[in-house]
């Protein structure tokens, strides 16, 4: 699959949103439960700085078919070089090369951007996801055992890291 990776910029919100409510049904990506609303994400968007971007992915139409966050972890001084990334893919483009192309930009880039650690917080029933990220190097960091609520079940959060330099 051919894409090509660009900073997010306000008009990708729509497509960003779309994607992120893609996964929610399935209760394996993310702990919303409901979908959220380009207004509901405004500030999460806004958030993103030079040092912690959101990147875009484009299909070979132009489409946004992708996106990686990098987000502050924890918010205090000490854990400057250290950022959460979060990859989410539109569901026409699962499951063929995507998501390891789009981690191995996202380790490609973290460098520049400061971050000596990058970790990852994913549902430990979410075995795809785990596999991809264990296949680029990532290790379980930490568990979070039976955190998430959803549909009267309970699920874990496993946080995966792996370090740069």
């Amino acid at each position: 699959m051919n894409m090509t990776l660009r900073l997010a910029e306000y008009k990708d919100l729509e497509a960003v949103v779309a994607i992120y409510n893609s996964t929610i049904a399935s209760r394996m990506v993310t702990a919303d439960i409901e979908p959220v609303t380009p207004e509901d994400r405004m500030e999460w968007f806004l958030g993103h700085t030079e040092a912690r971007p959101l990147y875009v992915a484009e299909d070979e139409n132009g489409n946004v078919a992708a996106w990686i966050s990098f987000e502050t972890f924890y918010g205090r001084p000490a854990y400057n070089k250290t950022a959460e990334v979060s990859i989410y893919i539109d569901e026409a483009c699962r499951g063929k090369g995507a998501g390891s192309y789009l981690l191995q930009e996202a380790l490609r880039i973290a460098p520049d951007l400061g971050i000596r650690s990058l970790m990852a917080f994913i549902f430990g029933h979410n075995k795809p996801s785990l596999k991809l990220f264990e296949k680029h190097g990532f290790a379980e960091w930490g568990l979070f055992p039976g955190i998430a609520e959803m549909d009267g079940k309970r699920y874990d959060l496993k946080i995966l890291g792996r370090e740069l330099s």
